[in-house]
């Protein structure tokens, strides 16, 4: 399953185009994709029009909400931001470790436009999904 990230729901919401938009673009009503509690909330505080809410809301809602959080991701996060900044890496947002840890922990992978997830890319084996080449 691939999860997407309130960074490009953001842009999507926004009607910028971007390689991660694109892609979100080709993948609604092809392949199933998801969100998380926490992005819908982060997507959601952002619109000022009701009418905007609501749509994004509805929008939102019809896809699969993964929960983010809990004791076990909660743990294994404190210990992927404790691995990550023993190689030197500190991670800006505790939420990008809890969505990155949830990834990694349920086998999703993780459509974004956030630098915060490339360590976790890079040294803990986030799957992320990319333009095909």
């Amino acid at each position: 399953m691939i999860l997407v990230d309130s960074s490009v729901w953001i842009d999507f919401f926004r009607g910028q185009r971007t390689e991660q938009t694109d892609i979100l673009d080709r993948l609604l009503g092809v392949q199933p994709v998801a969100t998380g509690d926490l992005m819908l909330a982060e997507v959601l505080q952002g619109f000022t029009s009701d009418r905007d809410f609501n749509e994004a809301k509805t929008l939102l809602s019809s896809l699969i909400i993964v929960d983010i959080g809990g004791i076990e991701i909660a743990v294994q996060a404190a210990r992927n931001f404790r691995a990550l900044r023993a190689l030197g890496v500190t991670v800006r947002k505790t939420i990008d470790t809890l969505i990155a840890t949830r990834c990694i922990e349920g086998d999703h992978s993780l459509l974004h436009s956030d630098r915060d997830f490339d360590a976790f890319e890079l040294h803990l084996g986030l799957r992320v999904v990319k333009r095909e080449t």
